[in-house]
């Protein structure tokens, strides 16, 4: 659950962002898929060390 709950917020941030700077739909799908790229993979890493602190 939280890997899906990071690469949601990770598309959200990616295409605000890319809005805000002014982007076209190009760079707002590259923006949103590289934000959630980087949160999935942070999202992936906090599941691993919770999962190792509570088991």
């Amino acid at each position: 659950m939280i890997v899906i709950g990071a690469v949601l917020l990770g598309i959200l941030l990616g295409v605000y962002n890319a809005r805000k700077r002014g982007g076209n739909t190009a760079d707002m799908l590259q923006y949103g898929a590289a934000y959630a790229i980087a949160f999935g993979i942070v999202g992936v890493i906090a599941t691993i060390v919770i999962h190792r602190v509570l088991a």
